[in-house]
């Protein structure tokens, strides 16, 4: 049995038993029963360890690591007051175990399970992403975020979101299973829907409004005025001509837009940007008079011609007709590229289209009318051959402008299948004016116009009758091609071959023979010298003498006379 003293001993140093048994007695301790939330003190704290005593018969011991902070530091000192978990007390040993960590969990499902009854809010950081969403921290619970309901729309960076610190609303608690979802939507859509509410109640049409670009499209640009989506038109964006809506806006970018109609019922609204500046177009007429010049910057291209801007807003169009006198343009990029300053003249101007017609060409002055008082027609000009085509030759006369030489107007009497048959590029030629087209735009020469039109002498020189004597230059079924000079060629028909019927003329003849004709159709219109071979033999027949005896019988006598008498009216004939 122990002494006084030891007695004295023991109750010296660390232990107060007057202090113990006040706390006994305090029924904040609670009840020591398994399962339980009891309060107890910090005794000791050592390397591993922390003793915390709990009114019972020892002291409970708890792994140090469960008040460690997120830094693995223990913030506690020995007699502080802290809530343990009884997991498990042994009467009879007199053994108690507890748990700082499971008593933290309990109260904070607790609290949980307050905030999901009473639908308020709680606070905690995302930690980590996982399939399907988020685990976040809600200080000592690890919960479900799924992905669904991180936002109102998709998150096109789901890392950025991780160790951020958001307010969500828990949607469900299994405390057996330890498992709890919560959701930053609902919060959200708490919030947009009572945004939404007021914004219904005070907006209106030609307010202006501040709101944030939420998504692009080739038509326009949907802005969140808060709880409600607007549409801005990528008409409405800008008085000039813009392509695409990127060109002036960014998804995010906050904008002041003016409310241009609101369907209160439907909740549809539409946002203006260009109506929070004056409209350019107005007096358009007055600031840009037609036939007056302006300089300007190309802002696009288009396969009809280029839009041109004259001042921020106003925009005008130069047809691909009117870029160049001269030259026939495939398309505007052969002459401008996009940031090219340029003059023009305006055309033409309609305010209430907005649109104006512009034009380069008219800067300077029409070459065609400088041409056609250059070289009027008949005129004699000499040129170097830029071109050949198979239906002409084209010779540079100036500034662009090229006259046409068509196969046609080569020469009065060859025939010339081709024109490289006769020229090549870069020979220098003379030609004449035949006609300056100035409204189309066609300039026309010739050559053979240099020299008289040889066909034009052909029936005084060859009138019908005329025996002429020519080679045979070509020989075809329907007859042979006679050239009776340098150029003239007459046709003898098959017909005109011989009284016998031949088959074809190749049978009698051969090409380069020269042999004698006579002629008995000309026209120098038609530009045809008709000749016969048969009627050469026929009068050579009709010139013999008649050698028959007199008392030949009444019918050769008739026959001989018949003969006569045609012959004399043929003769009367000629």
């Amino acid at each position: 049995m122990a002494t006084n003293n030891e007695m004295d001993q023991t109750f010296d140093g660390d232990f107060n038993f007057e202090s113990a048994l006040e706390n006994y007695l305090n029924p904040d301790f609670g009840e020591l029963e398994d399962g339980n939330i009891v309060k107890g003190i910090i005794v000791r704290i050592d390397n591993d360890n922390v003793l915390v005593d709990v009114n019972f018969k020892s002291e409970g011991q708890i792994p140090k690591s469960e008040f460690n902070d997120i830094n693995g530091d223990c913030n506690h000192n020995v007699g502080d007051s802290v809530d343990v978990y009884v997991v498990r007390k042994n009467e009879n040993e007199g053994t108690i175990t507890l748990s700082y960590e499971k008593a933290k969990r309990m109260q904070l499902f607790d609290k949980l399970e307050d905030v999901q009854e009473k639908n308020t809010i709680c606070k905690g950081r995302i930690q980590r992403r996982i399939k399907g969403g988020y685990t976040v921290d809600l200080g000592g619970i690890e919960a479900f975020l799924p992905g669904s309901h991180v936002d109102l729309r998709p998150v096109p960076d789901m890392d950025a979101l991780v160790n951020q610190e958001y307010e969500f609303r828990v949607l469900k608690i299994n405390r057996r299973r330890s498992n709890v979802i919560v959701s930053r939507r609902v919060l959200l859509e708490e919030e947009r829907d009572s945004k939404r509410h007021d914004l219904l109640l005070n907006i209106d049409e030609h307010q202006v409004v501040v709101g944030r670009v939420k998504n692009i499209t080739e038509y326009g640009v949907f802005v969140d005025l808060g709880g409600l989506d607007g549409l801005l038109h990528i008409t409405d964006m800008s008085w000039k001509r813009i392509r695409h809506p990127k060109e002036l806006v960014s998804m995010g970018q906050e904008l002041e837009l003016k409310v241009l109609s609101f369907d209160r019922e439907n909740h549809k609204v539409s946002l203006g940007l260009k109506q929070l500046i004056s409209d350019p177009w107005q007096d358009i007429t007055i600031r840009f008079p037609a036939e007056t010049r302006f300089k300007g910057k190309v802002t696009n291209l288009v396969d009809y011609g280029a839009f041109v801007e004259l001042e921020p807003g106003v925009e005008g169009l130069v047809h691909i007709s009117e870029m160049s006198w001269t030259r026939k343009l495939r398309h505007p990029s052969q002459m401008l590229k996009v940031g090219d300053e340029v003059e023009v003249v305006i055309l033409g101007v309609d305010q209430d289209k907005k649109r104006i017609s512009l034009g380069m060409k008219q800067v300077k002055p029409n070459p065609w009318e400088l041409v056609a008082e250059k070289f009027p027609e008949g005129t004699i000009i000499e040129g170097v051959i830029k071109n050949i085509t198979e239906f002409g030759v084209f010779i540079g006369i100036e500034d662009g402008i090229d006259g046409l030489i068509h196969v046609s107007d080569i020469s009065w009497t060859k025939k010339i299948r081709h024109p490289n048959e006769v020229y090549q590029v870069g020979n220098t030629i003379q030609a004449k004016v035949i006609t300056v087209d100035q409204e189309n735009e066609k300039f026309t020469l010739g050559i053979k116009q240099l020299t008289e039109d040889p066909w034009a002498t052909v029936p005084s020189s060859y009138p019908v009758g005329t025996l002429v004597n020519g080679v045979v230059t070509n020989i075809t079924d329907f007859g042979l091609f006679v050239e009776v000079e340098e150029g003239i060629e007459g046709l003898v028909h098959v017909s005109e071959i011989s009284s016998k019927k031949i088959k074809s003329p190749s049978e009698l003849f051969k090409e380069g023979v020269t042999i004698q004709a006579k002629v008995i159709h000309v026209s120098a219109e038609e530009r045809r010298l008709g000749l016969s071979i048969k009627q050469i033999k026929e009068d050579e027949e009709r010139k013999k003498p008649n050698k028959e005896l007199p008392n030949t019988t009444s019918e050769a006598s008739g026959q001989n006379l018949g003969d006569l008498l045609k012959q004399k009216m043929e003769e009367d004939a000629e």
